[in-house]
């Protein structure tokens, strides 16, 4: 999410035109042993885009893309289709980690415009691999359209990852207000946050469950005095190191946690099945040499089952079923034109 978690496999904002383009055959865009994958159309051509979501209603795809003259990423809307694509935020700022209400009215997303209308700087990489928790980030709503903006956050630091339960009450997120990397919950008109997570390290990502009882997230504890160490003294400069991170759950008022994953390695950006009773999210498990490839895998909510769903070289993350449960949205290198290139793909799920 904010952590343009798209740079683990190494995608900086790649800044070219973005048009429309025949796509090709469906058999072209997926492999042999993506058997759950059927009918693979590609949404977007060029650039960098990431985090695409379904409406309620599963007709609209809200997501965040860097394209033509933007320097970094922005707000748009589209057609499951691919068609009537448009930018619903202010094309200042940085944005980030964007939701459609489920009355499909509103949207919500993350931006630091109010901070600066200028892109932030990317994060030192003499540092070594490292995400930017831009403290300039606070979350917003506004109509479909990117009219009537209004600021739901207004503590000092990170505020970002925030999505909505299904009833359209409650929104989840994360923030740095106290201290650390913590999940929060509030009303959809910013009140009433509470805190959800209170161990050291970073929590993020958080999605609710379909009945709005469970909430997923992706979690990196330091345990030992040299990774505690390093956590805060790089969280001191607003960077966390993204190398470690495994899939959690944990109820709606922020009990009962549980770690599903244990795989070391970075697994990220986790989502339920409609029926609630799986997850799927993307993992670098496996990979050598840097962040490596990345693919999505499943995986029952008592942390049974792993199964592996996507086996395209590159990069595969983001998933998200539609409401329905019958299609997959997901962000892939497959088929890109450039280096960076990545794309917003839908399916047809094979049960």
């Amino acid at each position: 999410m904010l952590l343009n978690i798209l740079l683990l496999a190494g995608l900086s904002a790649a800044r070219m035109a973005c048009g429309q383009a025949a796509s090709p055959a469906a058999s072209a865009l997926a492999t042999a042993e993506e058997k759950h994958l059927r009918n693979v159309r590609q949404l977007t051509f060029g650039g960098s885009n990431a985090e695409a979501y379904f409406s309620a209603d599963g007709k609209r795809l809200i997501f965040q893309s860097t394209r033509g003259d933007l320097q970094c990423d922005q707000i748009f809307t589209m057609n499951v289709d691919g068609t009537d694509q448009k930018m619903v935020s202010t094309g200042k700022g940085r944005t980030t980690c964007s939701y459609i209400f489920p009355h499909g009215d509103k949207i919500l997303y993350s931006s630091t415009h109010l901070a600066d209308a200028a892109c932030p700087p990317r994060p030192d990489y003499s540092k070594g691999y490292v995400w930017a928790v831009y403290p300039g980030f606070d979350i917003f709503t506004a109509k479909l359209d990117g009219s009537e903006l209004k600021q739901l956050t207004t503590t000092p630091g990170y505020d970002a990852e925030a999505t909505i339960s299904e009833d359209g009450k409650k929104i989840v997120f994360t923030s740095l207000r106290h201290g650390d990397l913590d999940i929060y919950s509030m009303d959809s008109n910013g009140k009433h946050v509470k805190q959800l997570t209170h161990e050291l390290g970073y929590d993020g990502g958080p999605f609710f469950s379909a009945d709005r009882k469970w909430i997923i997230y992706r979690a990196y504890h330091p345990k030992t005095e040299q990774e505690i160490a390093e956590y805060k003294e790089l969280l001191k400069q607003n960077l966390i190191r993204p190398t470690t991170l495994e899939i959690w759950i944990m109820k709606a008022d922020g009990s009962g946690k549980r770690q599903l994953t244990n795989l070391n390695a970075a697994s990220f950006a986790p989502s339920f099945y409609p029926d609630g009773k799986r997850i799927i999210f993307a993992t670098n498990m496996g990979s050598t040499g840097g962040m490596g490839n990345f693919e999505l895998y499943a995986i029952n909510v008592d942390g049974t089952g792993l199964e592996r769903i996507t086996f395209s070289e590159g990069f595969d993350g983001f998933p998200m079923f539609s409401p329905d449960g019958k299609q997959l949205v997901w962000i892939s290198h497959r088929n890109g034109k450039e280096q960076r290139e990545t794309n917003a793909f839908i399916a047809d799920w094979v049960p």
